[in-house]
């Protein structure tokens, strides 16, 4: 696919937009917009104008968790990155090798019996790796309760393109809710960062609607293009309705980011309605495949992966992402998690 599969450095967004100038926002963004052969250049103050009446903003509640964890294996210094939380208790996760810039490079993990000490004289024993024939990822066991570990010594998992360690508050949505477990997102669900309270209160004001689900997604790892591995999901019988009552009336369903796609499109029938569901979620979205129910797509601007740009192809083809990324590099756009954002939606007239 003609898209970049490096994001030349000038190009890297290294702190969060409202570090970038005195009186900024987190909604001090552009908006790249993709519609079938036309790609116009927004500021993200400019969305709630895109959108009309009647469409509807499907949102990622999940909160970020402080999921790194500093940790000793032998006399080894690592970084423990918490991903999931299996359903029989165990946690999978990624070590790291600490690079003295306080940020972390790749590291296999195991073998099976292995042990990393925590603080708070906490244990972790790796079991099995998470995927045959993957060493990223294990499934450990771990001797306390992870959230409360996470609250007390953990900080938000950082990579080498940021400048400096952020508070976990740098990290969170307007969207995010505390779960009554203590689950959250090992990484931001990145594609909700830019709104603000007000840009919602303007949204509603204007008739756009808002249906929230769940994904806590994992640690993706910048040096690993793996396909989604199963994670845990919720699309709420609220939700479910108000997307089936926005579609019928012919108001556009727009996720806000990746994972929202995952969950709704997880919880869509063959015939398009959505059913409240939870559990876990292995669907990889692909164009042959297709969306059952997303009309579009607001998400960052990310070095693709291969089941990243899928997603993407399936909601507007492979011919709007490419002029999309290709504009994207030629007009300066900003990547990665603090960076601007591509707001991609179906060509309402193909012909």
């Amino acid at each position: 696919m003609g898209v970049p599969l490096c994001v030349p450095d000038s190009l890297v967004a290294r702190v969060p937009a409202e570090q970038r100038g005195a009186g900024l926002g987190r909604d001090a963004v552009r908006l790249l917009v993709s519609q079938g052969p036309e790609v116009a250049h927004r500021a993200f103050t400019e969305l709630p104008a895109l959108l009309r009446a009647g469409d509807l903003l499907v949102v990622n509640t999940s909160r970020t968790l402080a999921a790194a964890v500093d940790g000793r294996l032998g006399h080894a210094r690592v970084v423990v990155h918490f991903s999931t939380r299996g359903a029989d208790g165990r946690w999978a996760v990624e070590l790291r090798d600490p690079d003295g810039k306080g940020t972390t490079r790749a590291r296999g993990g195991g073998p099976a019996g292995s042990v990393v000490r925590l603080p708070g004289n906490v244990r972790l024993v790796y079991e099995e790796p998470m995927a045959a024939g993957s060493g990223r990822l294990w499934w450990v066991r771990v001797s306390a309760d992870v959230p409360a570990l996470l609250r007390r010594h953990g900080r938000p998992i950082r990579y080498s393109y940021t400048e400096r360690d952020q508070p976990l508050s740098v990290y969170q949505t307007v969207f995010g809710l505390p779960s009554a477990d203590g689950a959250g997102s090992a990484e931001m669900p990145s594609a909700g960062r830019p709104f603000t309270a007000s840009m919602v209160a303007e949204l509603v004001s204007r008739g756009v609607q808002f249906a929230p689900v769940v994904l806590h997604t994992g640690v993706a790892s910048q040096e690993a293009h793996e396909p989604p591995y199963p994670e845990p999901f919720e699309v709420p019988e609220a939700s479910a309705r108000l997307i089936n009552a926005a579609r019928a009336g012919g108001g556009r369903v727009v996720a806000v980011g990746t994972t929202a796609v995952r969950a709704v499109e997880s919880a869509a029938g063959p015939d398009g309605v959505v059913r409240a569901a939870a559990g876990r979620t292995e669907l990889v979205v692909t164009p042959e495949r297709g969306v059952r129910v997303v009309d579009g797509l607001l998400t960052g601007l990310h070095e693709p992966e291969a089941s990243h740009l899928l997603m993407l192809e399936a909601v507007a083809g492979r011919a709007a992402i490419e002029r999309g990324y290709a504009e994207a590099v030629r007009r300066l756009y900003l990547w990665h998690e603090f960076g601007d954002v591509h707001l991609i939606l179906r060509d309402e007239d193909p012909h």
